[in-house]
């Protein structure tokens, strides 16, 4: 009789310690990562009864995410004054959904639970005021997002556009098309909550993907920049002899790596090469640097860097194998495993115009209190340990995307802008000679005082389909966001 009992008591205990153990599990190990969890529907209600902070462009003031009182029982609703055009920055923040974008990155500055704000919450309950949230002031200059969202918008393109500040990293536009209206999310209404959640997901053009940093594209002949760095680091002269073969052989097969259209090179030099963007010259170059120098420049432009965020998280750029010549030969040109963000590749740009050094890309200017008083303001930073290049050698390269700007076709060049730039028109597909290519434009004016550095893609061609080159699409859309930037748009 006893042994019975003993083993009933002995199971009930466990099960009483195994109840303890999960207990504390749940209420102190994983407590934060639940109460942080934005699907956590009992945190958004606590969270909905404060008036949630704004987020502001800190160049204007202007709101970009904002919020007004509310007759129903949230007390707030969150607004978006300019949904589409700044839906990839703000994000969503919804009761249902939770939150997306800068809304989630900076939750609790916003909701007022940040630490900073803890002597304001006081004063709020002794007080009983309403707690309010603080709030975020963007790097985002309105004038260069709205001229690269419309630019991007009214032709229908897919594709992005992202702006820095070279000489600090600020980011001064973010564009991902097709965008989205958050509003809809933002509702109190759960139907449409759902209805616009449901409307989104099932798009298959992907609105809410942030293309600008949560997508990676081959770069095509933008990634030439990595390999012209590479090669001055490694003593290579402006006009240093190269190949203008139309057509070389990839080393120790019978495939062969081409120019744009077949055609030969025009010009011998590694100067002509860039501004004419000869794909052999550089399948060479980047042959005879190997695998080591190669990889090494691109590190340093940032490549490769897993934990960056700004403080969005970004996909990770990177080169892929580079096993043998043959690699090495296809990845010179941007192509076959190399993926970059545009974000990258408007650290490309950024680098060169900064006299080779290259600055983490920052999308907050400040945080603010209740009050607009500053919390934090964000410093400039070296993305890495070590300049991309030397300033000299970063001059170079800079008279060389000169000469690239002066011969890139397509309208609406403007001289005055002193813009250095190279394009891209970049293979992919499972038959890329059929697929309308991605076309690419990075960067960066006025060429003697850099005062933005930037990167378009328009993918799969825009509107030009097969016929599509960086020059005749994404050109005319970073240099009207450049115009608008100093002042000429």
């Amino acid at each position: 009789m006893n042994t019975p009992l003993r083993r009933v008591g002995v199971t009930m205990l466990v099960m009483l310690l195994l109840l303890l153990v999960n207990a504390t599990y749940v209420q102190f190990i994983k407590a934060e990562d639940y109460r942080t969890d934005p699907h956590n529907a009992r945190v958004l209600l606590d969270e909905y009864s404060r008036q949630r902070g704004k987020i502001i462009a800190a160049a204007n003031g202007q709101v970009l995410a904002g919020v007004e009182p509310s007759d129903d029982k949230y007390k707030f609703l969150r607004t978006y004054p300019a949904g589409p055009m700044f839906a990839p920055v703000t994000g969503f923040y919804s009761i249902r959904y939770g939150a997306g974008g800068m809304e989630r990155a900076q939750d609790e500055v916003l909701n007022g639970s940040d630490p900073r704000l803890f002597v304001r919450r006081l004063s709020d309950m002794v007080t009983g005021r309403d707690p309010r949230g603080g709030n975020v002031a963007l790097t985002i200059n309105p004038a260069v997002q709205k001229a690269a969202y419309e630019g991007m918008s009214k032709k229908g393109y897919t594709g992005a556009l992202v702006a820095l500040d070279p000489k600090t990293g600020e980011v001064l536009a973010m564009v991902s098309t097709p965008s989205y209206d958050p509003s809809g999310l933002a509702s109190h209404d759960g139907k449409e909550q759902e209805k616009t959640w449901t409307g989104l997901d099932a798009d298959k053009t992907k609105p809410m993907l942030n293309r600008a940093i949560s997508e990676t594209y081959p770069p095509g002949s933008t990634f030439k920049i990595v390999t012209t760095a590479a090669a001055l680091e490694d003593g290579m002269k402006p006009d240093s002899q190269v190949t203008t073969a139309s057509n070389v052989k990839l080393p120790g097969t019978n495939a062969d790596l081409e120019n744009f259209g077949g055609a030969t090179c025009q010009g011998s030099t590694l100067k002509d090469a860039l501004a004419y963007s000869c794909n052999t010259a550089f399948a060479e170059i980047a042959g005879n640097l190997g695998k080591d120098k190669l990889t090494d420049t691109a590190e340093k432009f940032g490549i490769g860097q897993a934990d960056l965020t700004v403080p969005m998280r970004v996909a990770p750029s990177g080169l892929g194998d580079l096993a043998g010549k043959p690699q090495l030969y296809q990845s010179g040109i941007g192509q076959r495993d190399v993926r970059l963000t545009p974000l990258q590749v408007a650290l490309l740009s950024a680098g060169v115009a900064n006299g080779g050094t290259v600055m983490k890309p920052q999308l907050i200017k400040s945080l603010l209190a209740q009050d607009l008083s500053e919390m934090e303001k964000m410093s400039p930073e070296e993305l890495t340990g070590d300049p991309a290049m030397s300033s000299a050698n970063a001059g170079i390269l800079r008279d060389m995307m000169l000469a690239s700007e002066a011969n890139t076709k397509g309208g609406g060049k403007n001289d005055a802008l002193k813009i250095a730039s190279k394009t891209g028109t970049a293979e992919h597909g499972n038959d890329p000679k059929a697929t309308p290519p991605h076309a690419w434009y990075t960067a960066f004016a006025p060429a003697d005082d850099p005062k933005i550095a930037l990167a378009v893609i328009v993918e799969s061609g825009g509107d030009r389909g097969l016929a599509a080159t960086g020059g005749t699409v994404a050109a005319e859309i970073g240099r009207a966001a450049i115009a608008a930037a100093l002042g000429g748009g």
